[in-house]
């Protein structure tokens, strides 16, 4: 039978030796490689904001002129589905924004501001489970909207790919639905 003892504590700067604190002190500051990741990630994160809101401004000047002034093309075969790739570009510009702060918060440091008044935020994780969890959920948006989008540009030839089609919509539902079983705690 294994050992019930307490684990040893930590030694004390004291009780260590000089290498050892060095290189314990060296180790601890390695978790700032994550930056790294976090950086990047948060300023891909607005540049897809950025993009989709411009992309949904370009939307909202086209319909405006397609309707005040009459010299823009027919916008109607274009709107929804520009509108759905800005949606798609938000949700992976949010994928990225959990995936730059959870990381953060997970080795660098937490956001005390976010645990202090928001303690449900997506941003605070206690795991890169909870982390890839939260972004698989939202990943599966993204994947949701794509299939939405390549669904309006679709020309059925036979009633069988419409059929294919109303099938795929009842499994992407039926996913939905047990993914929100899942995490009906939360």
């Amino acid at each position: 039978m294994p050992d019930a003892s307490p684990p040893t504590p930590p030694k004390s700067p004291q009780q260590q030796g000089a290498w050892e604190r060095h290189i314990e002190t060296a180790l601890w500051n390695s978790r700032f490689l994550v930056m790294l990741a976090v950086v990047p990630s948060l300023l891909g994160s607005l540049i897809l904001f950025i993009v989709g809101t411009v992309d949904i401004l370009t939307v909202v000047a086209d319909v405006l002129r397609y309707y005040l002034i009459g010299d823009t093309p027919n916008i109607h075969d274009s709107l929804v589905p520009d509108i759905i790739i800005a949606v798609d570009i938000y949700l992976i510009a949010i994928v990225l924004l959990i995936f730059g702060l959870g990381i953060y918060r997970l080795f660098v440091s937490r956001i005390d501001q976010a645990e202090a008044r928001f303690p449900h935020h997506p941003f605070n994780v206690a795991s890169l489970d909870q982390l890839k969890d939260k972004i698989a959920r939202v990943v599966i948006l993204a994947v949701i909207i794509e299939f939405f989008r390549a669904v309006v540009d679709i020309r059925f030839a036979t009633p069988l790919e419409a059929i294919y089609l109303a099938i795929s919509v009842l499994a992407l539902a039926a996913a939905l639905y047990l993914m929100s079983l899942g995490h009906k705690g939360e």
